[in-house]
């Protein structure tokens, strides 16, 4: 509702019995009276110059603690337009408050942390970080037994060769492989004092290992592929389609990274990879199941816009064009991609961001073990090897494969193919769907 407020009608106002009611002062552009069960409160939105559109809670303006009995607020209509003015006068300027306020907070937090010990900073970064880790408690333990030395000390003085003794002391003792876990704890905490500007510099940002670590050939479970499916969706829209086709199509990540417009048949859900872009020197056909499906268009979507932003796609399409969506798409470029000409780049800071959103007790591992997850979750359902090599591109089931199985592996097998990366995406989303096979046939 939009009105010209004044003292006689909100003196009549008459909260709703449910959800809320906005009213907006036509007089002060961008002042708004919000009207609950309970209260009636101020809000003002303006623009900062240059800048983004706030929000700024001005304050109550009644409350009605039971029906018919109404109490009056700290801010009225005048001492509300008044706020509103000079928060508009400041949004002229340039002046944004919330940011200020924010900085504000940001600048006391960090001056308070400053002066902390060792062991309050410790405290903290439990508080904050590692309560939500499965070993919160034993990390922050292993944190406070390799600095016992500094816990009372100012947490600015740790410094590297403080942080390096902690890690030698346990190596000395012939634990190596605790020695880099210190390590990882100690560099997990000083990157995060860091960040929060605690600290001027990172003292654990050049620490050595204790010893070199291989990381072993696992299988992921489910629920560990399950749980980077969903931390995925925290790392954009660059990225989490990426991975999310790396779990759904287990394809290399060449192949999604790669990935061209012009590959892509999305009226079979499919895309095809030519002989030489493949590891193998064989061209591949890979299935998409509904779900990849979907983040393939949602991807073009998002393509598309950018283009059109950048002034890349003409205002004017010929009518009967089909949409980029149904059928096989000719126009050139990458899927993803930051420049429009190249494929996307980054892989490793993608995989460490990754694997902070995991959290430091998520077992090490590779996005290659996606593809052996699949090999196993699948042999263990009952998919043949045969549709599980071709699924993945593996030119034989054995080192040296009889007469039949190179003959069968030769195969295509579209059909098996389409229910096993089906099926694995049913497994990874949780989620039943049609089982579609690869050329428009369904499988039941």
């Amino acid at each position: 509702m939009k009105k010209e407020l004044s003292n006689g009608f909100l003196s009549k106002l008459v909260p709703p019995e449910s959800g809320r009611i906005e009213i907006s002062d036509t007089k002060r552009a961008g002042l708004r009276l919000r009207v609950y069960p309970t209260r009636a409160a101020w809000m003002y939105e303006k623009r900062v110059k240059g800048g983004v559109k706030r929000k700024h809670t001005l304050g109550t303006y009644c409350t009605w603690s039971q029906p018919g009995k109404r109490e009056e607020g700290t801010v009225g209509l005048s001492e509300a337009r008044a706020i509103a003015l000079e928060i508009e006068a400041e949004a002229a300027r340039g002046f944004d408050r919330v940011l200020e306020a924010q900085e504000q907070r940001l600048i006391k937090e960090r001056a308070a942390a400053r002066t902390q010990t060792v062991q309050e900073v410790i405290n903290l970064y439990s508080d904050l970080k590692l309560n939500n880790l499965k070993t919160g408690g034993e990390r922050k333990r292993q944190l406070e037994l390799a600095l016992d030395a500094h816990l009372s000390e100012p947490f600015p003085s740790l410094t590297r060769t403080i942080l390096q003794k902690a890690i030698d002391d346990k190596a000395k003792e012939g634990r190596l492989i605790m020695a880099n876990r210190i390590r990882a704890a100690l560099k997990a905490m000083t990157r995060w004092a860091w960040r929060r500007e605690y600290i001027d510099q990172d003292p654990g940002s050049r620490l050595e290992r204790a010893t070199k670590e291989r990381i072993r050939d696992r299988v992921l479970s489910l629920d560990e592929v399950r749980e980077i499916w969903a931390k995925s969706f925290d790392t954009g829209d660059l990225w989490g389609p990426v991975i999310r086709l790396l779990i759904l199509t287990v394809q290399r990540r060449g192949s999604i990274g790669g990935l061209e417009l012009a590959e892509l048949d999305l009226e079979n859900s499919r895309f095809k990879k030519s002989v030489s872009q493949e590891k193998n020197d064989r061209g591949h056909t890979t299935h998409l199941s509904p779900p990849a499906l979907a983040e393939v268009k949602a991807a073009i979507e998002r393509l598309e816009r950018r283009r059109a932003e950048n002034g890349e796609v003409q205002k004017k399409r010929k009518r009967g064009r089909p949409p980029a969506t149904s059928a096989t798409i000719a126009t050139p470029g990458y899927l993803f991609t930051t420049t429009g000409r190249t494929p996307v780049s980054g892989w490793s800071d993608m995989k460490e961001s990754l694997d902070e959103l995991l959290g430091d007790d998520f077992e090490p591992w590779r996005l290659h073990d996606f593809r052996t997850a699949f090999a196993t979750h699948m042999a263990e359902r009952g998919i043949s090897e045969s549709v599980v090599d071709r699924v993945l591109n593996h030119a034989a089931t054995a080192s040296k494969a009889s007469a039949v199985s190179r003959v069968y592996n030769q195969a295509e097998l579209l059909a098996e193919r389409a229910v096993a990366l089906d099926k694995w995406a049913e497994l990874v989303t949780q989620e039943s769907a049609d089982v579609i096979a690869i050329g428009g046939n369904s499988n039941a």
